[in-house]
């Protein structure tokens, strides 16, 4: 059941993605079916086999950053970059004096995946050890003259935890700290850890979020060779197509999300602006990767919540956009939601703005919480048909009105790591 002592609510959020840089312009372009996949102008792309990202275009990190602190972007990979920025935007949408926040109770959980090195910081050592035979070095010659010739701090711009390090640092935020690790559901598993911690009365006042940026030569290579992507040139804004019969593959894209949650009581002291309830929570492993693991993450957080499949208005999934995945995430969702009298609707935001991994829970659920504010639910954009394996009842072709208070959030890996979260409208 939900909890009655300490409630979550959500007061700020903090956004970037390809295409918005704050919650209400991300979700009017999903609402006006606008799409952040093109053609690669980060670096020369020619060469890889995918040309197309849902790429952010005039981020600057020290926009974001007074000027006595730009000189850590030195040890920040752009995906560091993008926590930093969207935890400053989220702080400035909460309206919160950080002066009058007890320091011990704010913490800062971030999800987070791999973070590919930028290819010219190990060229040179890489060229030293290269032998003639292709892919092939010596380590020996890799570690007695490769390795000298790297910078000194360079792991400390790849590692994942300096997501959460580096925000905490820039705001001071000496209460829980905690990454997690779990690629494209860390988002979501951050959420979950925050709930924890919250309800256990060991902090008041979090940052909570997920960063990624995949589009990076090393990033595209290797999702290359694991994943479906897809690979058109042309028309790159048609490319992503979540449950749809015809996709194409996978995209991939950059970005972050990042929530302000605070307990109930804390944030009526202040005077916050509430803008949801967190109201549940669950995390399961799907080890047959059939969609029943997916169900039952569901069907804990609705527990959690105290709510009914029935008092939910639509689920906003993760939404791959290639088969296997897709095919699992319906079969977990129509399992969950199987008591229905009516198939609960789905959408996802996934075609606007590509795969943006470990930020793609958070941000979505961003986008979420934009749908309870405006009562609305855009459609997904680039659904036509829906695959028959697919046993979903997608938002197509037009937004719709919100009929109910509740929206549940999906999230997972191709592994089989499934989380759930419970959104609930709120009335004051």
């Amino acid at each position: 059941m939900a909890s009655q002592v300490r409630r979550a609510v959500i007061t700020g959020a903090g956004a970037l993605c390809a295409v918005g840089d704050d919650p209400a312009s991300i979700w009017q372009a999903w609402r006006d079916g606008r799409s952040g996949v093109k053609p690669i102008s980060l670096f020369d792309s020619s060469g890889l086999p995918v040309r197309i990202a849902g790429e952010m275009t005039g981020f600057d990190a020290k926009n974001f950053m007074e000027k006595k602190d730009r000189k850590q972007l030195r040890v920040m990979a752009r995906t560091i970059q993008l926590a930093v920025a969207s935890s400053q935007k989220a702080l400035e949408d909460c309206q919160v004096d950080k002066s009058k926040l007890d320091k011990t109770r704010f913490g800062v959980i971030f999800g987070a995946g791999l973070i590919a090195s930028e290819l010219p910081e190990l060229a040179d050592a890489a060229h030293k050890s290269a032998l003639p035979e292709r892919g092939k070095i010596d380590l020996d010659v890799w570690g007695r003259e490769g390795i000298p010739v790297i910078q000194p701090l360079w792991m400390l711009r790849y590692l994942p935890n300096m997501l959460a390090c580096q925000v905490s640092i820039l705001h001071d935020a000496q209460g829980p700290n905690n990454s997690i690790t779990q690629d494209d559901v860390a988002g979501l598993l951050a959420v979950g850890e925050t709930l924890r911690i919250m309800r256990r009365d060991h902090g008041d006042f979090f940052l909570v979020g997920g960063g990624d940026s995949r589009i990076n030569p090393v990033s595209l290579s290797r999702q290359s060779l694991f994943f479906p992507m897809a690979r058109r040139i042309e028309d790159p804004h048609l490319a992503c197509r979540p449950f749809d019969v015809a996709r194409e593959g996978l995209v991939l894209g950059e970005g972050c999300g990042v929530l302000v949650v605070e307990e109930l009581e804390h944030a009526k002291s202040r005077g916050a602006s509430i803008q949801a309830e967190l109201v549940g929570f669950g995390a399961a492993f799907d080890v047959r990767l059939d969609g029943e693991g997916m169900a039952r993450a569901i069907r804990i957080a609705l527990d959690q919540a105290g709510a009914k499949s029935s008092d939910v208005d639509h689920v906003n999934a993760c939404g791959y956009g290639t088969a296997c995945e897709d095919i699992l995430e319906s079969h977990g969702i129509a399992l969950a939601f199987k008591d229905r009298p009516t198939p609960v609707p789905v959408t996802t935001l996934k075609a606007c703005t590509g795969h943006t991994g470990a930020a793609s829970g958070t941000l979505e659920l961003i986008t979420a919480v934009q749908c309870l504010i405006r009562g609305e639910v855009p459609a997904t954009l680039n659904h036509q048909t829906t695959d028959p394996k697919c046993p979903v009842t997608v938002i197509s072709g037009a937004a719709r009105k919100m009929e109910k208070p509740l929206i549940v959030k999906t999230g997972f890996t191709r592994e089989g790591q499934c989380a759930a979260v419970v959104l609930r409208r709120w009335n004051g």
